[in-house]
């Protein structure tokens, strides 16, 4: 079948001159897509849409064209679309991911922040021995014998006010954490 015949057989909408189409030109069309993205399956779906696009647009076809250079030209054209629309899905990712991590880690950071400034404060609440005695154990680093000496006080005593401590505080921040 001649070009002429075949693209007027086309705009009629006759499915033979579609699948003979088809036959003629889905293998070279697929072998040209592949040139270009390097992906079978991209080059499938690239030629696919052009293939149905074609039968969609088919009354719009002149029958004084080469049907295979437009077949071809449509190929190339649905590959700068496609490509374009990965770069700027990719690119949006990317900037999605990146300003995704940098709101994670300010909000983390801002978090713990908040945490510790609250924390503090409730530690200032404690009453004045439970307080010294707390923040020389878990700010300072102290072990209860030092607290115990520096202090002069029983080991049962620092170990008591640090138990107070951490209840007072599991009460506080309990509501709040």
């Amino acid at each position: 079948m001649e070009n002429r015949e075949l693209i007027e057989k086309l705009i009629s909408g006759e499915e033979k001159a579609y699948i003979l189409l088809l036959d003629k030109y889905h293998r070279q069309l697929n072998a040209y897509a592949f040139t270009l993205t390097h992906d079978q399956s991209a080059a499938q779906d690239i030629v696919q849409n052009v293939f149905l696009k074609t039968w969609k647009t088919r009354k719009k076809l002149n029958a004084d064209f080469s049907i295979r250079n437009f077949l071809y030209k449509c190929v190339y054209n649905e590959f700068l679309n496609t490509y374009q629309k990965n770069k700027a899905v990719v690119l949006l990712n990317k900037k999605y991911i990146e300003y995704s991590h940098e709101v994670a880690v300010e909000m983390e950071d801002n978090k713990m922040f908040k945490m510790i400034d609250i924390v503090n404060r409730e530690i200032k609440k404690l009453p004045p021995k439970c307080q010294k005695v707390f923040i020389l154990s878990k700010k300072e680093g102290l072990t209860n014998n030092e607290i115990a000496d520096y202090l002069e006080i029983s080991i049962k005593t620092v170990e008591a006010q640090i138990t107070k401590a951490f209840r007072i505080l599991k009460n506080e921040l309990s509501n709040k954490y």
